[in-house]
């Protein structure tokens, strides 16, 4: 599979989506970008901009032999074992058997995971940096593509337990969804009000597709110079007065495989400097901590400070 293929795929599971979510052609580009990585996106958002249905869309346009989408409402009193499962005792088998919990889909919205217990939040990290869990002792391998869409709401604070770094290090990519322009809020109340357009998708690929479409990815072309372009962002990010914390190598590592689909999608098979440009934000903003004790938003004072990096760092010309 090259990356025409790719761009092929990519452009199918768009367009499907965009018959549901309006107006959002990059934002789901950019979280088709976090799939194909075999990653995870974290939506910063605030209720009712779509979240819950993007991530039904997605899951409704890809054919899978198992559990396409599964949705767990996180609450304070919500335990480990309901979202990866339990082993119970079978009467009629006279043997414990294993129950599978909701992380056993392709796709997943972790709704509000901001307010649920640290343990909980805890039992994620596992499933989403190696794609199985273990339970008493025994490790379950997760269906793949495994993708996870969590979301928590920047507004409301009281009781809530906020992610540490460590968790949000874990998600590839934090973005927000918006409002929508105000043609396609109109076009929104013309199609929904008459009816549901989420209910007519069809499948327009397989879950084999997606798994070759990763495959393909990560063959996307990095030369040295886009490598010392990244290496560059990411020294930046350390040397920065405005930052306490700057990424690590993981979100180097991040940056190089979201570009590399990123450029995959656009239908070419390497990766050019503005790739990179296009997707830093999403994949680096939540990756640092801002010395800044302004009443913006974390989120936002770390989206100001790295598109402010790159404007000073000299892109390679190719």
């Amino acid at each position: 599979m090259n990356a025409e293929l790719v761009k092929s795929i990519a452009d199918r599971i768009n367009g499907n989506i965009s018959r549901v979510i309006y107006g959002k052609k990059e934002k789901i580009n950019l979280i088709l970008c976090a799939l194909l990585c075999g990653g995870h996106v974290l939506l910063d958002d605030i209720p009712g901009t779509g979240k819950t249905s993007l991530a039904k869309a997605l899951a409704a346009s890809i054919s899978s032999d198992g559990d396409a989408f599964r949705r767990i409402q996180f609450t304070p009193d919500l335990l480990p074992s309901d979202i990866t499962g339990i082993h119970y005792y079978n009467q009629k088998e006279n043997a414990f058997v294993f129950r599978p919990g909701p992380l056993f889909a392709n796709v997943i919205i972790c709704d509000e995971i901001n307010r649920t217990t640290p343990r909980t939040q805890s039992a994620l990290l596992e499933c989403m940096e190696e794609g199985q869990t273990t339970i008493d002792g025994k490790t379950f391998v997760l269906p793949k593509p495994f993708f996870i869409i969590a979301t928590q709401n920047p507004i409301e604070s009281q009781g809530t337990f906020p992610l540490p770094e460590a968790q949000v290090d874990r998600f590839l990519m934090r973005m927000s969804l918006g409002y929508p322009a105000a043609a396609e809020e109109k076009a929104i109340l013309d199609t929904h009000i008459v009816k549901t357009p989420l209910a007519e998708l069809a499948p327009v690929c397989t879950a084999e597709d997606v798994l070759a479409a990763q495959h393909a990815v990560r063959e996307v072309h990095l030369s040295d110079a886009v490598k010392d372009y990244i290496v560059k962002i990411a020294d930046a990010t350390r040397q920065s007065d405005r930052l306490r914390l700057g990424i690590s190598p993981r979100g180097s590592l991040a940056l190089a495989h979201v570009a590399q689909a990123y450029a995959a999608i656009n239908g070419r098979d390497y990766v050019l400097p503005d790739d990179i440009k296009a997707v830093a934000i999403p994949t680096l903003a939540h990756r640092v901590i801002s010395r800044s004790q302004s009443s913006l938003r974390l989120s936002q004072s770390t989206e100001n400070i790295i598109d402010y990096l790159l404007s000073t760092i000299p892109a390679p010309i190719q």
